[in-house]
């Protein structure tokens, strides 16, 4: 279950225009320097960010979300200047803005293919969180606080909570503010689960 398909699509790209504008706004310093993503710079994690929205609108699918898709969408961005991944990023936002307007409610609720698992609704949700959890990554290494103003921090309780369903942990998490972030930070392995005591919910990477 994901949330209403126009809240993901308008939620994804406007994720998407912040993602865009923090890379524009970061020095060479801040560029390179390292994430809480292990063996990554801050700029690795917005190739892989950018990368994994550009395979998904140009439909190169096989593979998508394993380490080694992850790590090729790195490679092949491998030497490109903030610029330069911010340009990238607005190309992507706009084809992935095409894509979504060709979707209705019987093709969002379609299998995606390609060996992944899960809906195309699933899917952009999927984009959606993994785009907001990556500029998270990047703000919290360059000592920036975290943007809880738009919807996605929504958009990821609900992405974790049917990660959590699929290994039997069905409670409900804080729906957004300062407690839904922790206790997605915590489900994902970013935070130890002492941050929110009993009831904390598990890593769903463990």
């Amino acid at each position: 279950m994901t949330l209403a398909r126009d809240v993901v699509s308008d939620g994804l790209i406007a994720e998407l225009g912040r993602m865009e504008a923090l890379i524009r706004s970061l020095s060479d310093e801040q560029w390179n320097s390292p994430s809480r993503c292990a063996g990554w710079t801050v700029g690795d994690v917005a190739r892989h960010a950018v990368g994994s929205v550009a395979d998904a609108t140009s439909g190169r699918l096989e593979g998508l979300g394993t380490p080694e898709a992850t790590q090729r969408e790195v490679d092949e961005r491998a030497g490109r200047t903030p610029t330069e991944l911010a340009d990238e990023c607005a190309n992507v936002t706009r084809a992935g803005a095409a894509m979504l307007s060709m979707f209705d409610d019987d093709a969002w609720e379609a299998p995606v293919g390609s060996g992944i698992a899960g809906t195309i609704g699933f899917g952009v949700e999927a984009l959606w969180f993994d785009t907001f959890m990556h500029a998270d990554d990047m703000r919290a290494s360059i000592g920036q606080a975290p943007d809880l103003t738009g919807g996605g921090i929504a958009g990821s309780v609900s992405h974790v909570e049917a990660h959590l369903a699929d290994i039997g942990w069905n409670e409900s998490l804080p729906t957004d503010g300062q407690a839904a972030y922790d206790a997605v930070l915590v489900a994902t392995g970013r935070a130890d689960a002492s941050v929110l005591g009993a009831g904390a919910p598990p890593n769903i990477y463990a």
